[in-house]
């Protein structure tokens, strides 16, 4: 899965239609926020306390399937000029791993597309300053993150300047295959 150089016009992705989530991947939680169908309004849903990657992958098919989902949109930690870290990496690899786990617990290849995640996490806080935190839910910022990349996401595929940080489309499962740990 190649990249243009930060400087380089991106080739458009294909729009998928329909509900999606979106995550905001760390090392200790995973915010996930969901759209409507119509792909008009945003929410943050949730945020997971990682476990171990199968428990993660699990609960995470869970979502996909009780929210209907037909894409995962996945926030790419980007540094500021655009080019790949460390982290994007790591995400990017950990995002392979769920798209098989995906394809594998839910019999079908899923769609995985990475967003621009830079600053999302600080317009989450911008979003809930002021905000008096609920009881026991010291990271509901994840989960607002999560949002703030949907909305970029969304508002980027309305208004046709769509610009592709690369995504993950696996084939139909083969018998041969276990499922990604």
């Amino acid at each position: 899965m190649s990249r243009p150089a930060p400087d380089q016009p991106r080739p458009q992705s294909p729009q998928v239609a329909g509900k999606s989530i979106a995550l905001d991947v760390g090392l200790s939680r995973i915010g996930v926020a969901t759209c409507d169908p119509l792909r008009l309004s945003v929410r943050p849903l949730l945020t997971l306390t990682r476990a171990s990657r199968r428990q993660d992958f699990a609960r995470l098919a869970a979502l996909v399937t009780e929210q209907e989902a037909v894409a995962v949109i996945c926030g790419l930690p980007l540094n500021m000029d655009g080019s790949d870290s460390d982290q994007t990496r790591s995400v990017r690899k950990w995002a392979m791993r769920l798209a098989h786990a995906l394809r594998a617990l839910l019999g079908r290849p899923f769609p995985i597309i990475f967003w621009d995640e830079r600053l999302s996490t600080y317009a989450a806080q911008q979003l809930l300053e002021g905000d008096e935190p609920r009881r026991g839910e010291s990271s509901g910022e994840d989960a607002v993150a999560a949002a703030v990349i949907l909305r970029s996401y969304l508002d980027s595929q309305n208004t046709g300047d769509r610009v592709d940080f690369g995504r993950i489309d696996l084939p139909p499962k083969t018998d041969t295959e276990t499922p990604a740990q």
